[in-house]
């Protein structure tokens, strides 16, 4: 945080009362003659004056140092003002629950859809109601954040009549209004732009992974491309100038979080494994160690584990990030 040390040194001592020649200007301003005729305990006095005024000056600005210091201690340790969007979401409302609980940390915020989606998690005034397509609707949610976590995301809908026992294959359409290039592309869009306006110091962006294949299944849900209008998104947010971090997440599993070993990886790479899966519990944590890690900002990274039982669980997240090498 922007100290304002200077503004308080200006406001008790004259600007020029501290600039190097500030010690000689009393014996310059006397002349050669009168120096000579005075008394020596007038230039005692003089120099006296003089070493007193040096002194006082270099005890005062050791205490405004002291002062900027414990300033700075003190402002370090204030929470983080997080938004989370899509916090009606099953990821985002672990993510808003984690920050809730970290009230030392973090002042939560949350943005949902819906009234029904916010009494979900608890209705409290710090949880707002706005739609990622209209600026103007999520604005207050996002005046006065450090951060933004964004969770929001297209859900397609299963076309009806569906019957697995004849042996068919589900179809999905998404609504009128609610497709990824809307939601994925233009509402996320939307959140950068606004979490930029307002100063943000950070975004972090929760995606997918298989952005780099075209060809990968979920582009073909309801022939919306999702991924492709995902990875537009995130370019973006790299180009944005806001410290950001990604993640893509594998395939997302509703199970208990903090008990596998995570890894990192990039470009899809993977894909190419048989850990292509994650708890969205352990995404979460992942999106609130981002939030305090220097290691992980302006970063993109896969994110995966390995199943339960195999590896050490992660509680390194410094390491973790400090894997991660890729920026987009």
């Amino acid at each position: 945080m922007a100290m304002t040390t200077t503004t308080f040194f200006h406001a008790l001592v004259p600007s020029n009362s501290y600039k190097s020649g500030a010690v000689s200007s009393s014996f310059v301003s006397v002349p050669r003659s009168s120096a000579l005729s005075s008394s020596p305990s007038l230039q005692f006095r003089s120099l006296v004056s003089d070493s007193t005024s040096v002194y006082a000056r270099r005890n005062l600005a050791g205490n405004l140092r002291k002062l900027s210091l414990t300033v700075s201690a003190a402002a370090a340790t204030e929470p983080l003002t997080v938004l989370v969007t899509g916090a009606g979401g099953r990821t985002g409302q672990i993510v808003y629950k984690k920050l809730k609980e970290r009230s030392d940390q973090f002042v939560a915020r949350g943005l949902v859809r819906t009234k029904e989606s916010k009494e979900k998690i608890g209705g409290e005034d710090e949880v707002f109601v706005g739609d990622i397509r209209d600026t103007a609707s999520f604005a207050p949610a996002v005046q006065g954040i450090d951060a933004l976590v964004i969770l929001t995301s297209a859900v397609p809908k299963m076309k009806p009549g569906f019957d697995p026992s004849k042996g068919e294959r589900p179809e999905f359409y998404f609504e009128d209004g609610a497709y990824p290039e809307q939601v994925d592309w233009i509402g996320q869009k939307n959140q950068i732009d606004a979490a930029k306006a307002a100063g943000v110091k950070q975004i972090v962006l929760v995606g997918s992974m298989g952005g780099t294949n075209i060809n990968n299944p979920l582009n073909s849900i309801g022939n919306a491309n999702i991924l492709v209008w995902k990875r537009k998104a995130e370019q973006y947010l790299a180009d944005s100038g806001i410290p950001y971090t990604i993640i893509r997440a594998g395939g997302l599993q509703d199970k208990e979080g903090g008990i596998r070993e995570l890894i990192v990886g990039k470009d899809d790479e993977i894909l190419e494994t048989d850990m292509r899966t994650i708890a969205r519990a352990d995404v979460a944590e992942v999106c609130v160690q981002a939030l305090q890690l220097e290691e992980a900002k302006n970063k993109a990274l896969d994110l995966a584990s390995k199943p339960e039982g195999t590896g050490t669980p992660t509680k390194d997240f410094k390491a973790l990030f400090s894997q991660v090498t890729a920026r987009f």
